[in-house]
C-alpha cells in the first residue's frame, strides 16, 4: 500500500513537469503564475573612442542600456594587451585589476536613459607601437542579454594619435 501511495503522491509532480517542459517556463495545464526570481532582462551597449600616443592611452566609454529593464549597476572592464603604468590614475568608479585590466562601475542605467560616461587617460610601462583593447560586460546586475554583440569589443589601436571608433 505504501508503494502505491507514493506512486500516486509523484504523478502530480511528474505532471506538473511534463507542462512544463511541454508548454514551456511559466506555463501550466491549471495556469499557475511564472515563478519568481526569473532574472530581469537588459541589453547593456558600450560604445566609445580609443586613441594611443607614445605611452599614453584615451579612452571615452559610453555605457547604455537598451532594456527591457533597468539595471542597478554594471560593470565594464577593460583589458589591454601591454602592461599599465604602476602609477596611473584612475577615475572614480575604477580599479586594476592586474597588470593590464582595469573595471569600471556604470551605476543605475535606466531603459535608453542617457549613458554612463566614462573617461580614462592610461599610461603604460613603455612605448607600444600598437595595442589591443578588450571592453566586455563583466557584471550587469544579474540580467540576461540576448545581445552580447554591442558589448564586447576588440580594438587595434596604434601609437599614431588617431582615433578609433568602437
Amino acid at each position: 500500500m505504501r508503494v502505491t501511495r507514493r506512486a500516486v503522491l509523484k504523478v502530480p509532480a511528474v505532471a506538473a513537469v511534463v507542462a512544463t517542459v511541454v508548454l514551456g517556463p511559466g506555463l501550466s495545464a491549471v495556469a499557475e503564475p511564472a515563478p519568481r526570481g526569473i532574472a530581469p532582462e537588459a541589453d547593456v551597449a558600450h560604445h566609445g573612442r580609443v586613441s594611443l600616443r607614445e605611452e599614453r592611452i584615451e579612452i571615452q566609454l559610453r555605457t547604455g542600456n537598451r532594456g527591457p529593464s533597468p539595471l542597478a549597476d554594471a560593470t565594464v572592464r577593460l583589458r589591454f594587451s601591454a602592461p599599465l603604468a604602476a602609477w596611473s590614475r584612475l577615475p572614480q568608479g575604477c580599479l586594476r585589476s592586474g597588470s593590464s585590466t582595469v573595471l569600471c562601475g556604470t551605476g543605475p542605467l535606466r531603459v535608453t536613459g542617457e549613458a554612463h560616461r566614462t573617461a580614462l587617460g592610461l599610461r603604460f610601462t613603455g612605448r607600444p607601437a600598437e595595442v589591443v583593447v578588450r571592453v566586455d560586460t563583466v557584471w550587469n546586475g544579474g540580467a540576461s542579454d540576448r545581445n552580447r554583440r554591442n558589448d564586447t569589443h576588440e580594438v587595434l589601436v596604434l601609437s599614431t594619435g588617431d582615433a578609433y571608433v568602437f
